[in-house]
């Protein structure tokens, strides 16, 4: 996943400034696993779409 994908996502979950100041080992397990859940998502969509 990049980046930009990343904070993308860290941005709509509302951690993107905890991101920025403290890094990534500062978000919470809750957090991350979220954001993995919405990229699946995305990726899915995206594949849809495709179709």
């Amino acid at each position: 996943m990049s980046e930009e994908l990343k904070m993308e996502l860290a941005q709509e979950l509302g951690v993107a400034d905890t991101v920025r100041t403290e890094g990534w080992g500062n978000v919470s397990s809750r957090d991350c696993g979220s954001l993995v859940r919405k990229a699946i998502e995305r990726a899915e969509r995206s594949l849809m779409e495709e179709r």
